[in-house]
Formats: structure tokens, C-alpha cells, sequence
């Protein structure tokens, strides 16, 4: 991280004794106008993939946490089996799938997204009802409340926890990734992550791609600051 920054406020061709500090490469990525648009809709369609985990995880975890221990056992067990196997392998997998299609390129790449990061939302939101105290949901009920209102009342506020650490889980690696756009936007579908493999591998200009990376080190920090207020907010409500 230390020469991630040296290399971001530095231009290229420095040696180590005559270091010339400059603004520079961030001017370039706030100047060009593609540059924004690229990281715009790399936090489009994270903001996307995690709204669709949450709506497809929710209503999965809630299922699982209804039945008994042994069969919420094997169906986690089933979850987590996939991710056992290499997520490059398991990308090109889609890539197989998705080529039977006419599917946009955004749509590949987030059908790739909310496959390979959908198993940690709901676990983690699994994880939150799992450990709801019955008694509550008990309570509820003797007070006149039904399935609805005790769902809206007591479970739903209670899980919060659950879904923002399976947001922070999603979003983070979402916002990032770049082999998978990479796959399965055809090379078409160009996210931030794929900006910065691009700069370092392909043009050599590590001092250009230390600035994207200080960027979204930046934004990852802020979104991660924003989830741990909510959280915490959450818990005092609780």
C-alpha cells in the first residue's frame, strides 16, 4: 500500500533519489470524462448485483432458517459446496452457459456477479435468523401480532446485521472485480478493476493505475465506514 501511494503522487521514470511529486494522475482520471463514467458504472452495477443478492438471499436464508438443524446443515453444506471450486473455473462455467444466449453485455457480467457472490449474503443473513432468539418471535404472537407484522416487527430489524455485513461482502468485491467483466463482457464491458489491471499489465504505467487503485481504496474505505455506521446504528435501534 505504501508504494501504491509513492507510485500515485509520483510520475513515471522516477529514481529513488530524485522523486518528483505530482497531482498529476489524479487530474488525468477526473479530466477525462471516460474515466468517471467507468468507475460510475462499476458502482452501478455493484449497487445492482447487491440489491439482486439481497432480494434472492433474504427470502433463501429465511427459508433455510425455518427448517430443523440437521437440513439447515446439508442446505449450507450445498451453498458453500460451489464455492469450494475455483471462482476462475467457475466463471468460464457461465461463459459456456451464457454463449446459448443474446444476453447484453452487462447482463453476462452481472448474471457472473450475483452467481459467484450471492453464496455470502446469504450466509451471512442465515447466520443473523439463525441465532434470533424464538422467544421473541413467541411474544409477538401472544401480544396479537401476526406472521406479518412479527416478519416486519421483530425478524426483519433483527436480521439488519445480517444483510449489511453480506452488503459489505458483496458490494466490496463487486465494485473491484475485474476478471469477471473481464469474461464475461466479451471485452466489451469495462469496469474500474479492469482499468487498473490494464494500466499495470498491459500499458506499464504503474503510476497511473496506483492513482485508480488509491481511488478505490478510498471508496471501498468510505462504503465500508458508511456500512459499519449503519450497523452500529442498527444495533443501538435494537
Amino acid at each position: 500500500m505504501l508504494l501504491i501511494f509513492l507510485y500515485a503522487f509520483t510520475v513515471e521514470g522516477n529514481s529513488i533519489i530524485t522523486l518528483h511529486f505530482t497531482f498529476e494522475n489524479f487530474a488525468k482520471f477526473f479530466s477525462d470524462s471516460i474515466f468517471p463514467m467507468v468507475l460510475a458504472r462499476s458502482l452501478k452495477i455493484a449497487f445492482y448485483t447487491t440489491v439482486i443478492c439481497i432480494l434472492i438471499g433474504y427470502p433463501a436464508a429465511y427459508i433455510i432458517a425455518q427448517q430443523s438443524e440437521k437440513v439447515q446443515t446439508f442446505i449450507v453444506l450445498l451453498i458453500t459446496l460451489p464455492m469450494w471450486i475455483n471462482m476462475l473455473i467457475r466463471t468460464y462455467s457461465w461463459k459456456g452457459i451464457l454463449s446459448y444466449f443474446e444476453f447484453d453485455a452487462e447482463i453476462n457480467v452481472m448474471v457472473g456477479m450475483v452467481y459467484n457472490f450471492l453464496p455470502f449474503m446469504i450466509l451471512q443473513i442465515h447466520t443473523s435468523l439463525s441465532k434470533l432468539d424464538r422467544n421473541l418471535l413467541t411474544a409477538a404472537k401472544d401480544l396479537g401480532a401476526d406472521e406479518i407484522q412479527t416478519f416486519l416487527r421483530v425478524t426483519l430489524p433483527l436480521s439488519i446485521p445480517g444483510v449489511i455485513s453480506g452488503i459489505t461482502l458483496v458490494f466490496l468485491p463487486a465494485v473491484s472485480s475485474f476478471f469477471i467483466p473481464k469474461l464475461l463482457g466479451g471485452g466489451s464491458y469495462v469496469l474500474i478493476g479492469n482499468l487498473i489491471e490494464n494500466y499495470f499489465i498491459s500499458v506499464g504505467n504503474w503510476n497511473y493505475g496506483s492513482a485508480i487503485s488509491l481511488i478505490m481504496a478510498l471508496v471501498i474505505i468510505l462504503s465500508m465506514f458508511v456500512t459499519k455506521k449503519m450497523e452500529k446504528k442498527t444495533g443501538e435501534e435494537a
